[in-house]
């Protein structure tokens, strides 16, 4: 699904890497953790997996595309594959709850039908049917974040990344997320998710991607938890 190799990568105009010497690879329908302190480059890595910045140096692969040799359309066509919750929500905020989680279906053309369905019952599953037709200004931060979890994982991405996804949610609405996650996975989503929490990590027990001195270091499934935190 994605191979990182001798990535480094820096901010535009910034003459000190992010981070360097970056190789690892994932398997489609993998499911990992990525974990570091503040300011180690977690939000990059994830810009660098959503397509939205390339690295300074060296090369990424995913789905089969060398990133460094495909055209516009061909990397369109790949961002349509991708799922995104962002740590800043980036919701559109003259468009409904219902409407802001249609989007991805819209863009892809799909069936009106199937749209009323799809959204109306992710809505009821993540408490937000009744707040369908508000607009996300008017909603709470918690609600804002279920939103944009939604309308990442609509269209059943085969990649979904997650930037502290539940950082803003109560442990009972965070858990519930989580196992919506694990469900997206079994059917074949691959799957990495930025984050801070511990308990997560300990009750899920996925593989880590870890950054140690700007590098990353990948886990196995069987690491003990204590090493990867």
């Amino acid at each position: 699904m994605i191979t990182f190799k001798d990535v480094a990568y820096c901010y535009t105009g910034e003459e000190e890497n992010i981070f360097s010497d970056v190789n690892f690879s994932l398997e489609a329908g993998s499911y990992h953790f990525l974990t570091g302190p503040s300011g180690s480059g977690k939000t990059s890595l994830i810009n660098l997996l959503n397509l939205a910045s390339l690295p300074t140096h060296g090369s990424i692969t995913m789905m089969g595309q060398e990133l460094s040799n495909i055209t516009r359309k061909q990397m369109a066509d790949l961002r349509k594959k991708i799922g995104v919750v962002f740590q800043d929500f980036r919701l559109i905020s003259h468009l409904s709850t219902f409407d802001n989680v249609a989007l991805p279906l819209r863009i892809q053309k799909r069936d009106k039908t199937e749209i009323e369905h799809n959204v109306t019952e992710l809505l009821e599953w993540v408490g937000l049917g009744e707040f369908k037709d508000k607009n996300p200004e008017n909603l709470s931060g918690g609600q804002q974040q279920r939103i944009a979890i939604a309308r990442a994982i609509i269209s059943q991405p085969k990649l979904l990344l997650a930037d502290e996804p539940t950082g803003n949610l109560d442990d009972e609405i965070g858990f519930r997320l989580m196992n919506l996650f694990e469900q997206l996975n079994r059917m074949g989503t691959t799957i990495v998710i930025a984050t801070h929490n511990p308990a997560i990590i300990k009750r899920f027990k996925h593989p880590c991607l870890r950054f140690e001195n700007a590098t990353i270091i990948q886990s196995s499934k069987n690491e003990k938890i204590r090493d990867v935190l």
